[in-house]
């Protein structure tokens, strides 16, 4: 990873927009910090498209697409996206999966998660696992004390022996069931929602992240941003990003826009 310094003027020339993980990105210390929020808004009013892309629930991105300085939100790791139309004065909701099957699919999640429980002492329910439509997110370092390494790993491994695709953030290890992602769903918003071919156009985007679960972004991005807290957990990614802030989450994020607009 190479120092955001290096970040070549030419890419910052041409940019289109941000995606950007929230915890321990944007947050530090599970608290969004007023000069990361204020870099969101100031990016936003540079004209360039500011999408978080996070594994918080649907609740949570309800009032993130509605009130913060945004122009969409990807949310539960790609399970759905949230637009607020201003035009409309109406919230635009897409889901990776049908009402009906994701209740279905509910159905299983209360099981799933008692077993984690049993199995990984220490473990439990996140608590904004209310809030969330698609996964089961358990808690292992947030409103927990911080769990082992290998207590993390093992609460994969039970999600994945029910069926499970189970991805690793800075605090909970999410599960869902379906092959959807952070970036497969981020393709979609963008498509439907801007008329954005991503695929085409990735050299415009820069995708900010911190964690195991944002690989499949750092592995697309050619000019990813990894706050320097991606280091805590670089030696578990295949995928990292190619640039790196001096600091860590939220003033790191805030380090990134004003490089980005200076």
């Amino acid at each position: 990873m190479k120092p955001l310094a290096e970040f070549p003027r030419e890419v910052r020339r041409r940019l289109r927009g941000i995606l950007t993980d929230i915890d321990d990105t944007l947050t530090t210390g599970g608290r969004l910090l007023p000069r990361a929020y204020t870099a969101l808004a100031r990016l936003q009013a540079a004209g360039l498209l500011v999408i978080p892309v996070t594994g918080r629930p649907a609740g949570w991105c309800d009032h993130i697409a509605r009130m913060w300085p945004v122009d969409a939100v990807v949310g539960e790791n790609g399970a759905f996206w949230f637009r607020h139309d201003p035009e409309e004065r109406r919230l635009v909701k897409r889901y990776v999966i049908g009402e009906a099957e994701r209740a279905q699919r509910s159905a299983r999640l209360e099981a799933i998660a008692a077993r984690v429980l049993r199995e990984v002492p220490g473990a439990a329910i996140a608590s904004d696992q209310p809030y969330r439509e698609a996964d089961l997110a358990i808690d292992f370092r947030e409103d927990v004390p911080p769990l082992s390494r290998e207590a993390v790993a093992r609460i994969v491994t039970v999600c994945e022996s029910e069926g499970m695709t189970a991805k690793v953030s800075s605090i909970h290890v999410n599960a869902w069931f379906g092959g959807y992602d952070k970036l497969s769903t981020s393709r979609e918003c963008l498509r439907e929602a801007f008329g954005i071919d991503l695929d085409r156009e990735r050299d415009c985007w820069v995708f900010v992240g911190d964690s195991p679960n944002d690989q499949p972004m750092f592995g697309f991005f050619p000019n990813a941003v990894g706050v320097a807290n991606v280091r805590e957990m670089a030696d578990q990614m295949a995928h990292l990003p190619a640039y790196v802030t001096p600091s860590a989450g939220s003033e790191g994020f805030a380090e990134f826009a004003d490089a980005m607009l200076g």
